[in-house]
């Protein structure tokens, strides 16, 4: 006798044996107990959910006569009698399947249509099942639209698709439609155990919760990698042919790479990167591995007192607690974003293990600082992604100390103010309210249209010019910084370098910058960027210094500052202009919050 895949021959053969859909089991159930029958349904949802097997069981307790040929409609189909053993064998001559993935066309469409004017030949009822619905074309859908609304007494539509969006609204307005759910890993490894232990196979636990998590809620796919991980095993189900047939990572690693981020260990992180090579384990494994850690991890930092879903015995439970207690809550989201982003850009590198490196390195570059970076502080840093042009020096809001400072750097030929319009570029960073909208110049103002129904006030806005304390060197250092940034001396990394930066001091052609970013203290950015102001103070010997630190003073804050005090004065001026008073005191209008944005004026 020719073996039967476990998938076929643990079908479910009635509402009882269904596993993770009870909503739809009820919902039907209660319907043919009750004798309420609609003439058409539609079961959506993903594969391997049990769509058409729901459609069988549905047909056999509209068909089913009881073992001893007397019954009628049942919520529990008897699977003795002639119809239920002829709908199981695939051979009911009333129950009719079409796959509209072949039969899309109106042909077909029409061919079965013509079977519904003859009435149930050995059946109770017609019972027309038409899986991936979605797939029938437009004049096919339309051919069927008048018998799906109103189909003759005898005959009941089943419509099955894992697309119900590409399924057009009149079909179905005209169906009941269920959503069968993708099932949960616990629901499948239950569902596993049952099976092997009447297939009288043995598995290791943690291989069966491999099989459940990479079934990825498909019943049909969980038992089809459950007959695969058994010929591979040659008859038992181990957690190490079963990982190598997956490709998926030993957690140990994982966990080796999570320990080695929190302790900000580069070399275990690419020594483990390369270990993941020489073994060839899946890099989107390890990504996907690395970020359900972190779930839990995330989970056990909010609710410590929550138990993880997993076996009390399962040793990973220790080592997630241990790395949840030891790495920083706002880290671990970090983390776990980095990770899901990291996975979409596997396929775009020649090679996929080059781009796990890459993604493990910026999980270890962008480790948050021991000092947090405030709401504020993110927003005027930035502004730095594109360089401030469109203000003037006189616009910042820092206080100059009582004596001006003589300048101590040299004059440039580029003055900022001077540009051209065309080189004057707009900033990306975001008005003092948090949004960014077109509008005033420092001459005129203009508003968008009013609307009658956005709130009269803004957002609280905060002050850029709070998080700035003046510098005897700021007021220099910045005019030169955006000089330079104007004339394009600099770009990319070298000018961030230049615009987040506190020149600290000048001693002995030695100029000393702090950063708060590790980052930005790369030796070929601040090679250029010394380059570029050797050139254009005409001081060969000028060196630069980077040094890690806090940063209370940068030509990237005070143009925050002095783009929000410009901003400040555009609200003012729209909320004064008497034409806008007049329609807000005779229309009821309101300025939109977000609307009126300050732009340089135009030469």
């Amino acid at each position: 006798m020719s073996y039967l895949v476990l998938a076929r021959k643990y079908r479910p053969r009635n509402f009882s044996e269904m596993v993770g859909q009870s909503h739809v089991v009820q919902a039907l159930g209660n319907a043919l107990s009750s004798g309420r029958l609609h003439h058409a349904y539609l079961f959506t949802g993903t594969r391997g959910v049990g769509k058409t097997t729901v459609s069988r069981i549905l047909a056999k307790s509209l068909n089913c006569t009881g073992p001893g040929g007397q019954g009628g409609i049942t919520a529990e189909p008897c699977g003795v009698c002639q119809a239920c053993i002829d709908i199981d064998s695939g051979r009911f001559v009333d129950y009719t399947e079409l796959d509209a993935a072949s039969n899309r066309g109106v042909d077909e469409v029409q061919a079965l249509l013509e079977q519904a004017v003859y009435k149930p030949v050995v059946g109770r009822f017609k019972v027309f099942m038409i899986d991936e619905v979605h797939m029938l074309t437009n004049t096919a859908f339309n051919a069927i639209l008048k018998t799906l609304e109103e189909p003759p007494d005898y005959l009941k539509f089943v419509l099955a698709t894992t697309d119900p969006q590409k399924v057009p609204a009149t079909v179905l307005s005209r169906c009941l439609q269920f959503n069968l759910r993708p099932m949960a890993p616990e629901t499948i490894l239950e569902h596993l155990v049952q099976v092997l232990h009447a297939e009288n196979v043995s598995a290791e636990p943690q291989a069966l919760r491999l099989l459940s998590r990479a079934a990825r809620g498909s019943m049909r796919d969980a038992l089809s990698l459950t007959d695969q991980a058994i010929s591979f095993g040659s008859g038992c189900l181990e957690e190490a042919s079963v990982r190598t047939m997956l490709g998926s990572v030993d957690r140990s690693y994982v966990f080796r790479l999570l320990d080695a981020l929190a302790r900000g260990d580069g070399r275990v992180v690419v020594e483990t990167s390369e270990v993941l090579r020489l073994h060839g384990l899946s890099a989107a494994s390890t990504l996907e591995e690395m970020a359900t850690v972190l779930q839990r991890m995330a989970v056990l930092q909010a609710v410590p007192d929550r138990a993880i879903t997993e076996d009390d015995a399962d040793s990973e439970i220790t080592e997630t607690a241990r790395l949840a207690r030891i790495m920083p809550a706002d880290e671990t989201q970090l983390l776990y974003s980095l990770c899901l982003h990291g996975r979409g850009e596997l396929g775009l590198a020649p090679d996929e293990y080059a781009a796990l490196t890459m993604v493990l390195l910026r999980l270890l570059a962008f480790k948050p600082a021991g000092v947090a970076v405030s709401a504020a502080q993110s927003a005027s840093l930035g502004s730095a992604a594109e360089p401030e042009k469109k203000l003037e020096p006189e616009l910042t809001r820092v206080s100059a100390p009582a004596t001006r400072q003589k300048p101590v750097l040299a004059p440039m030929a580029v003055s900022v103010a001077e540009l051209a319009p065309a080189e004057i570029q707009e900033t990306n960073m975001p008005p003092a309210h948090g949004r960014r909208a077109p509008i005033a110049t420092n001459s005129e103002a203009s508003v968008e249209p009013l609307s009658a129904t956005a709130p009269t006030q803004p957002p609280q806005a905060f002050d850029p010019g709070a998080l700035l304390a003046a510098s005897p060197l700021g007021d220099a250092w910045r005019q030169t910084v955006n000089q330079l940034v104007a004339a394009e001396a600099v770009a990319a990394l070298p000018r961030e370098l230049a615009l987040q930066s506190e020149l600290c001091s000048q001693a002995g052609g030695v100029w000393t910058l702090r950063v708060e970013r590790e980052s930005l203290n790369q030796s070929a950015a601040r090679d250029k960027l010394q380059a570029a102001l050797q050139q254009a103070l005409g001081e060969p010997g000028l060196k630069l210094v980077v040094e890690v630190g806090a940063v209370t003073d940068s030509p990237a804050r005070r143009n925050a500052a002095a783009l929000a005090e410009r901003q400040r004065a555009a609200e003012e001026m729209i909320k004064n202009d008497p034409l806008v008073q007049d329609m807000i005191r005779d229309w009821g209008a309101r300025i939109v919050p977000g609307s009126i944005k300050a732009v340089v004026p135009r030469i």
